[in-house]
């Protein structure tokens, strides 16, 4: 028979396993509102297990205020299946703007061929609708005939049309030059702070043409006239005011003004009336 001694220490040691952290549930006494069977301990105290708690179910419940998904700007889109409409416009703007700004030489003084932008400078100044709108001004007040009246008062009116239907479109289409450059005092009085159409190209081409229409000149005089409006269409691209595409823009919508001006023609009589009126010299009983 094994000894007290023995007895003892077997009792010791099975009490001091019962003692270990992972049997302490074993030693805490039975609570009368436990789990199922009415026996052990809180959820926690075996092996970590809880209770699970009711089930909520979420209901899918429409939101108040639909969240729209963010659009990305259009320049940060891209299209998979582009038009050829729009293929073949996208690559004539770039080619557009890449001629504009290699042929804008004189964009600058320090530009490859800025030396020469005073002479360019002063070619597009003769295209300038203040300048033509005062010179048609100074040679009414010094003509004397009925037939030159005539054709300045309609000259002048063709010239007030352009500059206003000019700035109109400018003002819709606002294109920016191939060159941030700042518009000059007379550009700003003429109303041409935009690229598109190009307003000396087309003062150019009509005038040449209203010109050539009722003056009588000779062949020379004539083809340098045709030549003077090319070269001031083809100045505003050498300063960097204008794209190619704005400058024939401009000689087509020029051409356009002269045949509206050909349609309604003052005569005569309307052109001393209006003359009458712009000296206050005009009566309606006489």
């Amino acid at each position: 028979m094994p000894s007290s001694h023995t007895v003892r220490a077997r009792a010791r040691e099975r009490n001091s396993v019962l003692s270990r952290p992972e049997f302490l549930s074993l030693n805490q006494p039975l609570r009368s509102g436990g789990g199922a069977g009415g026996g052990g301990g809180p959820p926690e105290s075996r092996g970590g297990a809880r209770r699970p708690g009711p089930i909520k179910h979420q209901t899918s419940q429409p939101s108040e205020e639909p969240v729209e998904p963010t659009k990305l700007p259009e320049e940060d889109c891209m299209l998979l299946n582009p038009s050829f409409k729009g293929i073949a416009k996208n690559s004539l703007l770039a080619i557009d703007i890449c001629l504009s700004k290699r042929m804008g030489v004189c964009a600058y003084t320090y530009s490859s061929c800025g030396g020469c932008r005073s002479m360019v400078s002063l070619m597009s100044f003769t295209g300038h609708g203040i300048t033509w709108i005062i010179g048609t001004l100074l040679c009414l007040t010094r003509s004397n005939t009925l037939a030159g009246q005539e054709v300045l008062v309609n000259l002048l009116l063709a010239l007030i049309v352009d500059v206003l239907t000019v700035a109109g479109v400018q003002r819709l289409v606002k294109r920016r030059g191939p060159w941030e450059m700042m518009p000059s005092l007379l550009d700003c009085v003429a109303m041409d702070l935009y690229s598109f159409p190009a307003a000396h190209a087309s003062r150019a081409a009509m005038v040449s043409k209203f010109l050539l229409s009722h003056l009588v000149l000779a062949v020379p005089l004539r083809i340098l006239l045709v030549l003077w409006a090319v070269l001031v269409g083809m100045s505003r691209v050498l300063l960097g005011k204008h794209h190619l595409t704005d400058m024939v823009c401009g000689f087509a919508l020029g051409l356009l003004h002269f045949s509206l001006m050909e349609t309604v023609w003052l005569s005569s009589s309307t052109c001393q009336t209006i003359i009458s009126i712009g000296t206050f010299s005009w009566s309606p009983f006489f």
